[in-house]
């Protein structure tokens, strides 16, 4: 494998673009939600915006600008594209929701006991919102790739 002829490969490119900095803008996203720095959000599934949307929708875009949208592989990405970004915001948020209130019974069961339970991870999902930030981001970051580098 070359290592140059992947460093060519654009839509590669712009799905790591976009996803890249998903992960970094969700710690000043964060920030200005909770007004705490969480350093963690840079590794961390959930929150603004959807990080998993922008990848996707990055690479949907950057197939139909560098392949041609009558393809069937834009066909496919926008297929995929579409499953990943309903799961999201659907399947992945509501299991999201039940960690919470699981969490919640566990410490309502478990108050004054010395038996530790570790809380089931609860941002998981996201918001519809934090879905359509990162559709737009995945969108700027290929149109603007492909008009950089066409």
């Amino acid at each position: 494998m070359n290592l140059l002829a992947v460093l060519d490969n654009k839509v590669l490119i712009a799905v790591l673009t976009a996803w890249l900095l998903a992960q970094v803008l969700k710690i000043p996203t964060e920030y200005i939600r909770s007004r705490r720095w969480m350093w963690a959000m840079l590794f961390a599934a959930g929150g603004m915006p959807s990080s998993h949307s922008a990848l996707l929708v990055s690479g949907t875009l950057a197939v139909g600008l560098y392949y041609g949208f009558d393809t069937p592989l834009f066909g496919i990405a926008v297929g995929i594209t579409m499953i990943v970004a309903h799961d999201a915001s659907g399947v992945r948020r509501q299991a999201g929701m039940h960690a919470e209130r699981i969490n919640l019974l566990f410490e309502e069961l478990l108050k004054g006991h010395l038996w530790d339970e570790k809380g089931l991870k609860e941002v998981i999902g996201h918001t519809p919102l934090e879905v359509i930030g990162g559709i737009i981001l995945g969108l700027l970051v290929a149109f603007t790739q492909w008009k950089v580098w066409p």
